[in-house]
């Protein structure tokens, strides 16, 4: 295994490349680059057998980047353009998984009061949760509301419980159709600080993108007990 040192699936393919000298595609691995303008680019990579699992350390599945430059200095019409790409990027995803009516559980991983891991707690303070009213005020829903709930479960040094646990027992108390987890990303390039987000429909292993796999095991437990964990990363 390389040395990847990135939750990125182009950037571990590139590395894989390059360390082997090759020019073509690697057996396992498709990919496919699309410019939405100057400043948004949308890459889709798919590991599409054991080959490219193994050469890139990835499962197999489907890997959206989605890079937006100068997202720090951007306008707000520059902003809403990349939400929009985000979303259809996400929907796509959602769609090919669940029907429109399947519950969703939104999970933010990290630490709040740590600003590199803050992302996905803060992002759960953003997300417009249903599921309470739908459950005990459905009069005041429109027809077809998917219905939502968020989490956002701490750390294990604040919490003393293993993150994998709380949501296992959540998942196993509610019977989501599908889990999106949210989660800051390791990256080998320092441009890409708060200016690229991944998607993906394989799971997440907390800590995988700096070779800390302490939880994998359970974290294939909880994907399995689940049958839905999904993952939306950014940094």
């Amino acid at each position: 295994m390389y040395n990847f040192r990135t939750d990125l699936a182009s950037e571990r393919r590139d590395i894989y490349q390059k360390a082997n000298n090759l020019e073509n595609t690697i057996d396992g691995i498709e990919s496919q680059k699309e410019e939405i303008d100057e400043n948004i680019s949308v890459e889709r990579v798919k590991v599409t057998n054991e080959n490219g699992q193994n050469a890139i350390g990835k499962p197999i599945g489907n890997y959206v980047t989605i890079d937006i430059k100068k997202l720090k200095i951007a306008q707000e019409e520059e902003i809403k353009k990349a939400a929009h790409v985000l979303s259809d990027e996400l929907r796509n995803i959602i769609d090919a998984h669940i029907d429109k009516k399947g519950e969703i559980l939104v999970v933010g991983l990290g630490n709040v009061y740590v600003t590199p891991d803050s992302l996905g707690p803060k992002v759960i303070e953003e997300i417009e949760v249903t599921r309470h009213i739908i459950n005990y005020l459905p009069q005041y829903v429109e027809e077809g509301t998917r219905m939502v709930s968020a989490i956002s479960p701490g750390v294990l040094g604040t919490t003393g419980i293993e993150t994998v646990e709380i949501l296992k027992g959540i998942v196993d108390n509610i019977n989501p159709k599908l889990v999106i987890v949210i989660d800051a990303l390791a990256s080998r390039s320092i441009e890409r600080i708060s200016s690229t987000v991944q998607i993906s429909d394989t799971g997440i292993v907390p800590g995988a993108g700096v070779r800390k796999y302490k939880n994998r095991n359970k974290s294939k437990n909880f994907r399995n007990t689940s049958n839905c964990n999904r993952n939306t990363n950014s940094c």
